[in-house]
């Protein structure tokens, strides 16, 4: 009887796990998924092709194993991988139902701001930040304290606890300036500006 008892029970959970996998699969719309993917294609692309652009450093016998641009290149490509998988799936999706709508929802619109603030932080970081004057780890610390606090801001705030928010985000902004510079100076010779 316990043998029945603990099947059933798997059962039961298997079954609810199945279901939360499938209703977790229609809340994503297909179409939203293929422009996704295609995204993703792109960015891998043009990350690959730019990494095999990179001076190889031959003149300076460089080890091939550790030419500029090697890294980059493999996360590219995987980036492009996994971009291409996930066409498939929404390729498929789109297959078995074409015209399914989806109607966005207040947490669509919560996911896409979220998107497009990291976007815009990460464009800031990239043309405004480094290089212009701030020493890398200040401009580091900068973008990862502000990040932090504004994507913990809505939480921290229902939460009534704004204060520590920031004092977090500024902990681990000051700390990951600081490694970050320190590992690519010290560990991978590059020097930051």
């Amino acid at each position: 009887m316990s043998t029945d008892a603990a099947h059933s029970a798997d059962s039961a959970e298997r079954a609810a796990a199945e279901a939360e996998a499938a209703a977790h699969e229609r809340k994503i719309s297909p179409r939203a998924d293929l422009w996704q993917a295609l995204g993703w294609i792109a960015l891998g692309i043009a990350t690959t092709i730019g990494s095999l652009r990179m001076d190889r450093l031959e003149k300076q016998d460089i080890n091939p194993y550790t030419v500029p641009g090697l890294l980059p290149g493999l996360l590219g490509a995987a980036i492009a991988f996994f971009g291409l998988l996930m066409l498939y799936r929404s390729w498929r999706r789109l297959a078995k139902a074409p015209h399914v709508p989806h109607a966005r929802t207040a947490e669509d619109r919560a996911e896409m701001r979220r998107m497009w603030t990291v976007l815009a932080l990460c464009i800031g970081f990239a043309g405004g930040l480094v290089g212009h004057g701030l020493p890398f780890w200040l401009a580091a610390a900068v973008f990862v304290t502000v990040t932090i606090g504004l994507l913990q801001f809505a939480q921290r705030s229902a939460q009534n606890q704004r204060r520590r928010g920031l004092a977090f985000a500024l902990a681990v902004g000051l700390g990951a300036g600081i490694v970050i510079t320190l590992v690519f100076q010290e560990f991978f010779l590059v020097r930051l500006p």
